[in-house]
């Protein structure tokens, strides 16, 4: 049996060498873009990390407790009580400290410290899990001529949120003599930091599933077409939601009417149109800015709640089945999430579920999108 065993496995090492061979005349192929959508989908992992990590450092309101930015000397926290004290000293040269926080003691300050700086590694850990690996990658031949483009874009995308983190940390250390008002970051700049922040996500999310989710062969009925713009639809008003969600956070808007459905005695508060003109409302006036995403949360739920009644009457695969039915049960745990954390005045802890339940919608409604994807010709 022993020059037959040979044989074997002569054979096989033969036939192993082929196939790396051919393996390797045929990169990418579909061994390599299952590597890449993993990778992918790990990537996008990681910015929702750093999207829930960044609303739990805004809601501790940590997020200017670092006064510099420098890509790698910050990356070592202070040592030693010195340097800890002249790190503090800094900070309270800056309004935050001056205006809200001045009784505040060298062990609060080392809190909200760590918070940011955590928020700010988690960053650069995001940042090197992208470019990485897109060089290795790119050397081994494993992207197709699109997935070059594509990849180049979500690199340069991370860059472009680490500096758009530190534009909108600019905007709340800068002296405001003329205002009492309690120094933060400007919320336009806070939602263009999330709004790119789940831009990215949802970019390497969709990616990776695509590569790893071979597209059903549906027929394209009439119903079927009707439901993939609905679902788009859909996800395009999740979207906009989460996005809202910015400017309430960004406002403390989630503290002016801790009630539901009415807001205060009303339906529709007097103060909805208070500034002038009527468009500032909808981005400074916490009433409008808490009314513009009740409305859009419970649009949200309606769009999801039709999609899930007219995805029951058709013929679907089974995976985008579940993937519907998910995102309905997701989205009344949300909403239940929302008004919760509204009624009890805004618990740290119940506030950054719900910002992570966000997170969780959108990465639904992208799934259900790329299970009702078409086939590529």
């Amino acid at each position: 049996s022993h020059p037959q065993l040979r044989q074997w496995v002569v054979k096989r090492g033969q036939s192993t060498i082929t196939a790396e061979a051919g393996a390797a005349s045929t990169v990418p192929n579909t061994a390599t873009n299952r590597i890449v959508g993993r990778w992918l989908l790990g990537c996008s992992g990681l910015v929702a990390g750093a999207i829930v990590l960044g609303g739990v450092t805004r809601l501790t309101e940590s997020g200017l407790s670092m006064v510099d930015w420098h890509l790698v000397r910050e990356m070592k926290p202070p040592q030693s009580q010195a340097e800890w004290e002249a790190e503090f000293s800094k900070y309270q040269q800056f309004p935050e400290f001056k205006i809200l926080n001045h009784d505040m003691t060298l062990s609060e300050f080392k809190f909200i410290f760590f918070m940011e700086w955590g928020h700010r590694m988690w960053g650069r850990l995001v940042g090197l899990a992208y470019i990485l690996p897109t060089v290795y990658f790119w050397k081994k031949g494993y992207f197709t001529r699109s997935m070059k483009g594509k990849v180049l874009g979500l690199c340069g995308f991370v860059v472009f949120q680490g500096l758009l983190g530190w534009y909108m940390v600019k905007s709340g250390l800068e002296e405001k003599p003329e205002s009492y008002d309690i120094p933060r970051v400007s919320q336009y700049r806070l939602s263009a930091h999330l709004g790119s922040a789940l831009l990215l996500y949802c970019a390497s999310l969709w990616i990776g599933l695509t590569q790893l989710l071979p597209a059903h062969k549906m027929t394209e009925t009439r119903h079927i077409m009707q439901l993939k713009r609905f679902a788009k639809g859909t996800a395009g008003l999740v979207f906009l939601t989460a996005l809202s969600g910015a400017f309430v956070a960004g406002l403390d808007a989630g503290l002016v009417y801790n009630s539901f459905p009415k807001m205060g005695e009303r339906w529709i508060p007097d103060d909805l149109l208070a500034f002038s003109p009527t468009l500032k409302n909808f981005f400074e006036n916490p009433t409008t800015v808490q009314f513009d995403h009740r409305i859009l949360g419970i649009s949200s739920l309606a769009a999801i709640t039709g999609l899930y009644l007219f995805s029951r009457r058709m013929l679907l695969p089974r995976r985008a089945k579940i993937a519907i039915s998910l995102l309905a049960a997701m989205a009344y745990g949300q909403v239940v999430l929302g008004i919760s954390t509204l009624l009890l005045y805004v618990p740290t802890s119940l506030a950054a579920t719900h910002q992570s339940g966000s997170v969780a919608l959108l990465s639904l409604a992208i799934w259900v999108l790329a299970e009702l994807r078409k086939m590529p010709k």
